[in-house]
């Protein structure tokens, strides 16, 4: 190909660009790596250590926190993580069994699940605020996965389904904690997250009302058609000294509730408000024999510590599809939900968090909110959580024996009403129609289809989105700012100034096979628009940040048609990766290095010493 190299005097002149020789495939793999990885470069301060010593202490306080926070642990900051971990005790230990209840498993386990994970996120987690402890939408996600049928016909298989399920969930999320995978997890975008919640609070709200209105049989199903058909199929079943006692806890609660937003030092009132719940509710029980008279209870909880439970993991060939996607999709949420919960309090407090650390050890809003409003200070009040509960199995388990079913569906009511955010849904409508979309898709794939398919519905609609704008990146046409150097976009600054004989371009995104033949022709239309002649295309890259060959043949594609119709193309500031793909490929010797510029001032004047030359002596 014609390289169409011209003399200095009639061709513009490169004006400062580095053409230093392109880095070895090593060297750009290692920092490719780096930047997929480690974005935030958390070994940089490691390796500025100067003392061999030094160096293993900080690499160890790295990856086991605990040792950073702990030594410069002192008497102040206990008091103030005694008083929020008692204070998250009493929020755990009714969530606890409601939530146990929600996934349809014996309530001890869900004490059992707020005593030793407090532990090790005192140990691994990196956020001073988040709880650890039971998350509603996962207990629901993992019954419904495996069914109504299933706990009917075997009780014990479906126990053990769900302990392998969750031990899946913890390796899942301890190996892309590990090997740095938080990518994953931004596929969960936020207007997904807000959705899913939400959707997930509808379902969760109208599973309770089996317990409000006392009903002896309901539907497993989670989509709005199947319960609300349950419940009113059932109506003979209905109990109003259910549904008073029902509509009273819930509307303390949410007094309660009211009475934190109002006055946030008040923050123990709502933080105690399940506990009182599930004290009263056993204090009547008890005094009235409830059991006598209709009123479901939890039922027998023994004392002691949680055995080791490794003997009741089960990988029958049968179940395993079920429990693999049950561990992965839990693992997601759970991990989605606890590390925009970490950032957003860490934000607060002016903190910083590792969202893949987080992932080895995370918490639920409910409890990290308290948590926060508590007046937590280190993980700490983890510690004082778990030994709390630890009390609580030992000594107290069997008193909560008599709390009611209609108790604890008014405690997961009252949380669940706190996750439908209306106002971010709103905010999103505002701001962006394709997010609210996306939100929606979540809210109402869960409400009236199931969680799984909800989430699918609403990813899939962001990947779409995010394919979308890599296949129609964006390219804007540039205009001087009158009186300065600046060449901004002349549709956002319509007082910018358009130069005759030039048209200049803002590319602003990867150019590559899945979007070349539409960068060409968007190229080619702004071409063919403008209504005088052209002398020079000027092709700003500094957003390109990267390109394959595909790419690279599109433009040089463009350049043989602009030199048929005596137009000249100029490359500006290509970004180091995407300049030594140039090179590499023999891009720049075939355009040839003169017509490569670091800014659009440079290549504007040099183009204009060409324009003022070109009639004594033509450009090939």
């Amino acid at each position: 190909m014609e390289s169409d190299r011209t003399s200095s005097s009639s061709s513009p002149k490169g004006q400062g660009v580095n053409f230093s020789a392109p880095r070895s495939f090593v060297v750009k793999l290692r920092s490719k790596c780096k930047e997929t990885f480690f974005p935030d470069d958390p070994f940089k301060p490691i390796s500025q250590e100067p003392n061999g010593l030094t160096k293993t202490k900080k690499t160890l306080e790295y990856f086991v926190p605990i040792f950073e926070w702990l030594p410069k642990y002192n008497l102040q900051k206990l008091w103030y993580d005694l008083l929020a971990g008692i204070t998250i005790t009493s929020l755990a230990v009714p969530q606890g069994i409601s939530y146990a209840n929600l996934a349809s498993i014996p309530p001890i386990i869900g004490l059992y699940s707020s005593f030793v994970p407090p532990f090790v996120y005192a140990v691994l987690g990196s956020s001073n605020t988040l709880a650890v402890g039971t998350v509603a939408a996962c207990s629901l996600l993992i019954s419904e996965t495996f069914g109504e049928d299933l706990l009917k016909k075997d009780p014990n298989l479906y126990l053990h389904l769900i302990f392998t399920s969750t031990f899946i969930t913890g390796v899942f999320q301890f190996a892309l904690g590990f090997f740095r995978l938080g990518i994953l997890v931004d596929f969960l975008s936020h207007s997904t997250i807000t959705g899913f919640m939400g959707g997930t609070a509808i379902i969760i709200l109208l599973q309770q009302l089996k317990g409000v209105f006392g009903l002896v049989h309901f539907t497993h199903k989670t989509d709005v058609v199947s319960v609300l058909h349950a419940l009113f199929t059932h109506r003979d079943e209905w109990k109003w000294q259910s549904a008073l006692a029902g509509l009273c806890f819930l509307i303390f609660l949410q007094s309660t509730r009211y009475i934190k937003k109002i006055k946030p030092k008040l923050f123990w009132v709502s933080a105690m408000g399940p506990m009182v719940v599930v004290l009263v509710g056993c204090l009547v029980a008890y005094l009235v024999k409830g059991t006598e008279h209709g009123i479901q209870t939890v039922g027998p909880l023994k004392k002691g510590l949680n055995p080791p439970s490794i003997q009741y993991l089960t990988f029958d060939a049968k179940y395993l599809p079920l429990v693999i996607k049950a561990g992965i999709v839990t693992g997601l949420i759970a991990m989605a939900e606890g590390i925009a919960i970490g950032r957003s309090f860490a934000v607060m407090k002016n903190e910083q968090t590792d969202g893949n650390k987080e992932m080895i050890a995370f918490g639920p809003f409910s409890k990290t909110a308290v948590n926060y409003n508590a007046g937590t200070k280190t993980p700490m009040s983890n510690v004082v959580m778990g030994l709390c509960m630890m009390l609580v199995l030992l000594f107290l388990a069997p008193l909560f024996s008599y709390t009611p079913l209609v108790g604890l569906s008014a405690i997961i009511m009252s949380a669940m009403l706190g996750l439908i955010d209306y106002e971010e849904m709103y905010q999103l409508f505002k701001v962006d129609k394709f997010d609210f979309l996306v939100c929606m898709s979540a809210f109402f794939g869960v409400s009236f289809l199931s969680m799984d398919y909800g989430l699918i519905i609403s990813v899939g609609l962001s990947v779409v989105r995010a394919l979308l704008y890599v296949a129609r990146p964006s390219t804007c046409k540039l205009g001087r700012i009158p009186n300065s150097v600046m060449f901004r976009d002349i549709e956002q600054y319509p007082g910018s100034e358009e130069m005759a004989g030039y048209v200049i371009l803002q590319l602003g995104s990867p150019i590559f096979f899945a979007n070349s033949t539409y960068v060409r022709e968007r190229i080619l239309r702004w071409i063919r628009d403008e209504p005088e002649e052209v002398e020079f295309l000027l092709l700003d890259l500094s957003g390109v940040s990267s390109i394959d060959m595909t790419g690279m043949e599109t433009l040089l594609e463009v350049r043989r048609i602009l030199v048929s119709k005596g137009i000249k193309m100029v490359i500006i500031n290509p970004r180091f990766e995407v300049l030594e793909k140039m090179m590499l490929s023999h891009f720049v010797e075939k355009i040839g290095k003169e017509y490569v510029f670091l800014s659009i001032d440079d290549a504007v004047q040099a183009c204009r010493f060409n324009l003022s030359t070109s009639k004594s002596e033509p450009c090939s």
